[in-house]
């Protein structure tokens, strides 16, 4: 926990230590992108082989697809962490409104925010050391508003963009700086309900979409195994493998767009 009132030479250390999380960059370690690895390896082999019954073009389909997968779930895990630095950021501003209507100056009010932060969220997780280093670069003479602008600029998120926005117009100005606090809080919980009702919705949407994409492998899989050779020449012919390559294309570019389609924004 901060000290109250810390010397310069205390606030200087503490700033220089501090590292700044970089949230572009994935959190996945070697572990999760050999998982990712073998997870799309597996998928890419599957669909390739059903598109072409040949091993050793199914085997290069898989470990491009996993290749390409391990990029895939980093973009997620990096979507992940910004999605639960969000619902920490609100928590942040719940702890701050708090401590900011009792009457608490801003060091104050911060060291009461970092106790509170640490009742939801472990010593390391993002909210507390992004709490840590807007605190001592308060502490070093860093207006508040210039350290939550540059935490709004590594998170890339809207949110806290905004209400640094917001604070950077008001600080110093006005004495509702913890209404402001509070209007934003109340801002985020809103747009978190309408995302929360928005996924509700698209959940059905997304189970249809998840069979209509394996609808074209199983019917393909039905014909070729029960259908006494007559698929035969998909797989024997050249013509047969470029209605193959076409129908495998198809399939991708759908795949992706319907990822697309179902997705919702930060």
């Amino acid at each position: 926990m901060f000290a109250a009132n810390p010397s310069p030479e205390t606030a200087q250390a503490a700033a220089r230590t501090l590292t700044k999380p970089d949230y572009t960059a994935s959190p996945s370690g070697l572990g999760d992108n050999i998982v990712a690895f073998f997870i799309g390896f597996i998928l890419g082999f599957v669909v390739t082989y059903v598109f072409y019954a040949h091993v050793v073009i199914s085997l290069a389909g898989g470990a491009v697809t996993g290749a390409v997968y391990i990029f895939i779930a980093a973009h997620g895990a990096i979507r992940k962490r910004k999605r639960a630095l969000r619902l920490q950021f609100f928590d942040l501003l719940e702890a701050l409104s708090v401590a900011m209507r009792a009457g608490n100056p801003v060091a104050t009010a911060l060291q009461s925010a970092r106790a509170d932060l640490l009742l939801l969220h472990p010593e390391s997780s993002d909210i507390v050391v992004e709490l840590d280093i807007i605190s001592a670069n308060f502490a070093n003479g860093v207006p508040l508003s210039r350290a939550f602008m540059d935490f709004a600029e590594r998170s890339e998120l809207e949110d806290i963009a905004s209400f640094a926005s917001i604070y950077e117009t008001i600080e110093g100005k006005s004495g509702r700086a913890d209404e402001i606090v509070r209007q934003t809080q109340s801002i985020i919980a809103d747009k978190m309900e309408i995302e929360m009702e928005m996924e509700t919705l698209m959940s059905g949407a997304k189970n249809e979409m998840n069979v209509m994409t394996l609808m074209p492998l199983i019917i393909l899989l039905v014909i070729k195994y029960a259908g006494a050779g007559f698929m035969d020449t998909l797989y024997t012919t050249a013509i047969g493998r470029v209605v193959a390559t076409v129908g495998l294309a198809i399939f991708v570019i759908a795949f992706a767009m319907g990822r697309k389609i179902s997705s919702i924004s930060l």
